[in-house]
């Protein structure tokens, strides 16, 4: 089958969408680490409800779910890449992938951060 591209607007779209969902069900099926991220987000979402969090909460904690997910995604996929390009160990694909993991060591700090800011003075 030949990829063609659609040039209408609005179908083009909902094939995207559809490619991103594709996607986004292959990174939580396929990959432990956006499982265990997916989990976690899953777990402080439950506990946003608990603790009945403000709405500038959610905001924050949304958008650290997202960034970890996001920048969990592309971490794959510049592995996946890397693996592709080169499957073998060479030390420059490891720099390279190193630095993709380091990006989601980041986001990941940052979530926590939020976390911390959010639910320490509601368990203390």
């Amino acid at each position: 089958m030949e990829f063609e591209k659609d040039n209408t607007f609005f179908t083009g779209r909902l094939k995207s969408m559809g490619f991103a969902l594709r996607g986004a069900v292959k990174l939580l099926t396929t990959e432990h680490s956006v499982m265990v991220q997916a989990a976690i987000g899953v777990l402080v979402t439950a506990a946003g409800f608990y603790f009945d969090i403000s709405a500038t909460e959610w905001m924050f904690q949304t958008l650290a779910i997202g960034l970890v997910l996001s920048i969990e995604g592309l971490n794959t996929a510049v592995e996946k890449i890397a693996d592709f390009v080169h499957p073998k160990f060479h030390e420059k694909i490891g720099f390279i992938k190193d630095i993709a993991a380091g990006a989601v060591f980041f986001a990941a700090l940052t979530a926590m951060a939020i976390g911390a800011i959010i639910y320490v003075p509601k368990i203390l």
